[in-house]
């Protein structure tokens, strides 16, 4: 079966609203074996809603539709789509009914607005929505099933889970999509597809490869899809096992895995500490550890040292170190890495120093130089990235960079 997605809302396509109902119904439809073809944002325009809606039954079985369902004149979803499948907006006595009991048990009072969500198009069946009051719609038209449903993400979860999902599954049964994804940090994306070549062009007929790149992280996803589940998941199996041997040193984890939660387990594991000495990523780091359910078990803190002052006085950086090396330099992060170390007394510390952008650099230390160390009871070790130009992209990727050095040092792999 093959989907499309149309969401309808203006404040989607001016950025107001970020559209996260795409992304869940496609992971769910997927699941199940759907192949999502496309997604489409559009606005409120009776024109562009039967564009849409043309250009979607071209080429899928299943389209789902979000927004555009409430009760004030800007939602036209409604009236355009009885349009659209030629009928006319009815009362609706079961809605009525249960909007009525909505709006009682809010302490709220019927006004006409209210009374409108129970006219629905004649021809289409009613979807109930628990948990709001604009129901949902199935239309089916030739060889194509049409779904709309309101675009306020809880009430358009619950109607998924509760009533369309599962009879998804009873349809789909028997196709299968299966998704493996494995985290790479160390090289970019070109080095990495140049070494994977050779793998890429054996792999089976099956599969499919995807180079998602993000700051500091390259996801391979292998996807393969069939009837035989069990062929399907030995073959991504085997694939897996082949990467482990030719990029060992750069898969950092899998599928939903994240650095911060990967070092927090293995933290965890050996009943170890950590602190942090941030310069250039400016508390991110300890940001992204604390946003771990449970980190306080083996996060004590962190000194966020942006002046060579605060370098001196609270991290026990030498003075010499700054004069002769300069902030960003391997001696100061090394320094900063023991002293952050000796001022927690923790098991493990990191520390980051770099010139972030867009200004500040020099021809010796260009924009991006970042020095990074992490540091043990029995270890310092440090490594110069040159990361780029861009600010917020430098600190993500500095921040990804060292939380996986510290990876390797809790496990013992070089670096």
């Amino acid at each position: 079966m093959k989907a499309e997605i149309i969401t309808i809302g203006d404040e989607i396509l001016i950025g107001q609203t970020v559209d996260t109902n795409s992304a869940w119904i496609a992971q769910e439809l997927n699941l199940l074996g759907i192949d999502v073809v496309r997604i489409v944002s559009i606005s409120d325009k009776k024109d562009e809603i039967f564009k849409a809606l043309n250009n979607a039954r071209k080429n899928t079985d299943l389209v789902l539709i979000t927004g555009g369902l409430g009760p004030t004149d800007d939602d036209i979803t409604k009236k355009t789509l009885a349009e659209y499948f030629d009928t006319k907006l009815v009362q609706n006595k079961e809605v009525l009914k249960h909007v009525e009991e909505f709006v009682i048990k809010r302490k709220a009072h019927m006004n006409d607005r209210n009374v409108k969500q129970a006219d629905v198009p004649e021809n289409c069946s009613i979807i109930k929505n628990e948990i709001g009051t604009a129901p949902g719609m199935l239309f089916n038209k030739g060889d194509v099933t049409y779904i709309s449903m309101p675009g306020v993400p809880f009430e358009m979860k619950r109607m998924m889970t509760q009533f369309i999902l599962p009879e998804l599954a009873k349809i789909e049964k028997g196709y299968y999509i299966i998704h493996k994804v494995i985290l790479t940090q160390g090289w970019p994306e070109s080095k990495l597809a140049e070494h994977l070549e050779e793998w890429e062009n054996q792999i089976p007929e099956e599969i499919s490869v995807a180079y998602l790149p993000s700051p500091g992280i390259i996801k391979l996803r292998l996807t393969a899809k069939g009837t035989n589940q069990e062929h399907l998941i030995n073959l991504i199996s085997d694939q897996v096992k082949k990467l482990k041997i030719l990029i060992p040193r750069l898969i950092c984890g899998y599928d939903n895995d994240k650095l911060e939660d990967i070092v927090g387990m293995l933290l965890n594991k050996e009943k170890k500490t950590l602190s942090l000495a941030e310069s250039c990523t400016g508390g991110n780091i300890s940001h992204l550890i604390t946003s771990i359910p449970g980190s306080s078990e083996y996060f004590l803190g962190g000194v966020v040292a942006y002046s060579n002052q605060i370098k001196e006085a609270v991290l026990f950086v030498n003075n010499n170190s700054i004069v002769n090396y300069g902030a960003v330099s391997k001696q100061v992060v090394e320094e900063m890495a023991m002293g952050v170390r000796r001022l927690y007394k923790s098991d493990f510390s990191i520390a980051t120093s770099g010139i972030a952008g867009p200004g500040g650099g020099t021809e010796e230390k260009p924009v991006g130089t970042t020095w990074i160390a992490v540091a043990s009871e029995t270890m310092v070790l440090s490594k110069k990235y040159v990361l780029g130009n861009h600010r917020g992209r430098n600190i993500q990727m500095a921040s990804i960079i060292a939380l996986n050095m510290l990876r390797k040092l809790i496990l013992g792999i070089e670096l």
